[in-house]
């Protein structure tokens, strides 16, 4: 029996975490479900936030009988993972800053995290860093414009540089030799970041981490891949065309419309 593994995101930033993943398990069966009618969950209020993705994830693995899911958000991750398991009976794995690889990986000790300005003011967050990266000075950068960017360049329209720029000035002057993208849209802007940023500065991500944790999930719940189809659904009534060509070309057989697809199946 194929698995049936189920990303979800507030938009497209959890393609980086689903690319990965893909790579240990290229013959799973995916379904990638973006929030984008609530994008971006870092300006979320936090009660809001937990009840509508666990409302909706939990819809959502009943459609598509996934066997896991893989919460690819680090700004959902950090607060709605207790109330996920408790609500479903198949494994979660959600996605935390890189604080623990950073702190080992910088020479002069000075890591930055970049991220929604939900994940950087969290407590959670402050709690990875006090654990994993105490003898680290680590500047904190929050930003909901690089999410609005990284949508756009994946709806292959126009990106705004100059906010980008504007965004990575103050990471550029702080002197920093490692970089932490802690939302899973930030790896897609990961050319135009180091282009700006420059060489010296190390950019890390928890995609690899995650999927080594979902592979080994995988295969403790015996799950063989034969099959390898992916559907992605959204919650807007629709998505731009370019969009849906983008989802195309990372081999999605079909991109619908959520709702759509649970009024049809009377859900």
């Amino acid at each position: 029996m194929s698995a049936n593994i189920l990303v979800f995101d507030s938009g497209v930033g959890g393609l980086s975490i689903l690319a990965e993943v893909r790579k240990q398990l290229p013959q799973a069966n995916y379904c990638y479900l973006f929030d984008n009618a609530r994008l971006p969950y870092g300006e979320l209020d936090e009660q809001e936030l937990i009840q509508g993705c666990v409302e909706l994830i939990a819809r959502a693995v009943t459609l598509s009988e996934a066997d896991i899911v893989v919460v690819a958000c680090n700004s959902a991750s950090t607060l709605i993972l207790p109330a996920l398991r408790e609500t479903l009976t198949i494994p979660v794995v959600g996605v935390v800053p890189a604080i623990k690889p950073a702190a080992r990986l910088s020479k002069n000790k000075h890591l930055g995290l970049l991220a929604t300005p939900g994940t950087v003011n969290r407590r959670y967050t402050q709690e990875l860093i006090d654990k994993f990266a105490r003898d680290c000075r680590v500047d904190r950068f929050g930003s909901s414009e690089l999410v609005y960017i990284a949508e756009a360049k994946m709806a292959q329209q126009p990106l705004d540089l100059q906010t980008l720029h504007e965004v990575l000035k103050p990471i550029k002057e702080s002197g920093l030799d490692t970089l932490v993208l802690g939302c899973t849209h930030f790896p897609i802007l990961a050319s135009e970041l180091q282009d700006y940023l420059g060489e010296g500065v190390t950019l890390l991500d928890s995609s690899r981490a995650i999927a080594a944790r979902v592979m080994t999930l995988i295969q403790m719940e015996g799950k063989q891949g034969l099959r390898g189809q992916s559907q992605a659904f959204y919650t807007t009534t629709t998505i731009a065309e370019g969009l849906k060509t983008t989802l195309a070309t990372w081999g999605f057989s079909s991109v619908v419309s959520f709702a759509e697809c649970a009024i049809e199946t009377g859900s």
